[in-house]
C-alpha cells in the first residue's frame, strides 16, 4: 500500500477565516508611556514568531493585542511577523536559517531540537517560563462528517474496514506525533501491551489514504477536498472547523481516553541577543500567561494553563482521560528514538505497509 506524502496542500477556502479578528476579552489597565524630556526614543521592533499550523487564528489576534500592550508600556511599536507550518518542518527551518525570535511549536521535542543542533536556545529553557513553558494545552479528538454516517465512537473504529482516517505525517507534523501517541496510549490500554498497541496502530494507518505534511493541510484535505471519513485533529482545529465553516456539516467526537497536548514556547537566545530583541521577545512569550492571554487562548479554543482562568472556561471542553508524554511514555527523547527517528516504529510501520 503506498502512501501520498503532500509537503504543503495548498491553503484554500478554509482558511478565508484565519484573517478574521475576534474581540479580545479582559485585560490589564494601560500603563502609560514616558513622556516629557526623559522620554526615550520611541523604536520601531520587529520580531519573528515561528510556529505550527493552527495558531495562525490565535497569533493574529494575539499580536494585535500585545502590540497594543506594548506601545501603552514601553511607547515602542513592535510588529509581529508569523510563519505556520508542521511543527518538525518549522523547527528544521529555525535550524537551518529563519531567523526566528520565538517559537512556539507543537511539542518540546521540536524546540530541544533547535537547541540540541543549532545552539540556538539555552538548555534550561523548559524552566524560563511557568508550567514547563507551556502556557496552553490541547488533546486530539475526531471530527466526522454531519450525522456521523460511520458511527465512529472510539479510536477502536478507526481500524475497521471501509473507514478513512485523515492525519499528517509525524515525521513533519507535531499534531500527527500527537494522534500517534494517543492512538498507541489506547491500544495499549485496551489490550494489555505494547506489541498489540503496535498492531492497532499500523491497522490505523492502514485507513491513511494520504500523509500530509502538517495539521492544516489534513483539514483542508478533509473538509475542501472531502476525503475521509473521520479526521484526528487538534481539538481547536475541531472547532473551528464547526464554528468557523458551518454548524450542521460536521461533528466532534470524544474518544474515551486521549493525551494531553503541551505546545511549548521559547524566545531563541542566539538570534534575539545578536538582534537585540531578548526584551520584546521576553515580554512576548510572558505576556501569553497574563489574564489576557489566557483568555485569548480560551477563546481560541486552547486550554488555559491558569487554574482560574480554565475555570472560566471549563464548560467549553470535554472531560476525559488524558495521558501524558511523561508519565506514560517517559519523555520526548524517548519517544522521538522509540517512535519517530530514523528508522523507529513509524517508519518501520510504514515500510511494511507500503509492501503489501
Amino acid at each position: 500500500m503506498k502512501k501520498e506524502i503532500l509537503k504543503k496542500l495548498p491553503v484554500l477556502a478554509f482558511l478565508l477565516f484565519a484573517g478574521t479578528l475576534y474581540a479580545a476579552g479582559g485585560g490589564d489597565a494601560p500603563v502609560a508611556a514616558p513622556s516629557g524630556a526623559a522620554a526615550k526614543a520611541a523604536k520601531e521592533i520587529t520580531i519573528l514568531n515561528v510556529s505550527y499550523d493552527p495558531t495562525r487564528e490565535l497569533y493574529q489576534d494575539y499580536n494585535e493585542v500585545f502590540s497594543k500592550y506594548y506601545k501603552e508600556k514601553t511607547g515602542d511599536t513592535v510588529i509581529v511577523h508569523q510563519s505556520h507550518g508542521g511543527s518538525g518542518g518549522q523547527a528544521r527551518g529555525v535550524i537551518e536559517g529563519n531567523e526566528a525570535d520565538v517559537v512556539t511549536l507543537a511539542l518540546a521535542y521540536d524546540v530541544m531540537q533547535i537547541g540540541d543542533k543549532a545552539n540556538l536556545i539555552d538548555a534550561n529553557w523548559q524552566t524560563r517560563l511557568p508550567r514547563n513553558s507551556s502556557p496552553y494545552t490541547s488533546t486530539i479528538v475526531f471530527l466526522v462528517r454531519a450525522g456521523n454516517p460511520k458511527n465512529i465512537k472510539d479510536w477502536d473504529d478507526l481500524v475497521k474496514s471501509g473507514v478513512q482516517v485523515i492525519t499528517p505525517d509525524p515525521k513533519t507534523s507535531g499534531g500527527a506525533q500527537w494522534n500517534f501517541l494517543a492512538a498507541w496510549a489506547f491500544a495499549k490500554e485496551k489490550y494489555g501491551s505494547d506489541a498489540r498497541a503496535r498492531d492497532f496502530v499500523k491497522q490505523l494507518y492502514a485507513n491513511v489514504p494520504i500523509l500530509d505534511s502538517g495539521a492544516r493541510g489534513s483539514t483542508n484535505t478533509f473538509v475542501q477536498r472531502g476525503l475521509g471519513d473521520v479526521l484526528l485533529a487538534w481539538e481547536n482545529e475541531a472547532f473551528l472547523s464547526i464554528n468557523e465553516l458551518g454548524p450542521g456539516k460536521y461533528d466532534i467526537v470524544v474518544p474515551s481516553l486521549s493525551i494531553l497536548a503541551e505546545p511549548t514556547v521559547s524566545w531563541v537566545d542566539g538570534i534575539t541577543s545578536r538582534r537585540g530583541t531578548l526584551d520584546v521577545a521576553k515580554e512576548y512569550l510572558t505576556y501569553l500567561y497574563s489574564p489576557v492571554g489566557q483568555r485569548l487562548a480560551g477563546k481560541h479554543y486552547y486550554r488555559p494553563t491558569d487554574p482560574e482562568i480554565a475555570k472560566e472556561f471549563a464548560s467549553q471542553f470535554p472531560v476525559l482521560r488524558l495521558v501524558t508524554i511523561d508519565e506514560y511514555f517517559g519523555g520526548w527523547r524517548k519517544v522521538h528514538d522509540e517512535y519517530f527517528g530514523d528508522n523507529a516504529i513509524f517508519d518501520k510501520i510504514i515500510t511494511e505497509l507500503n509492501k503489501k
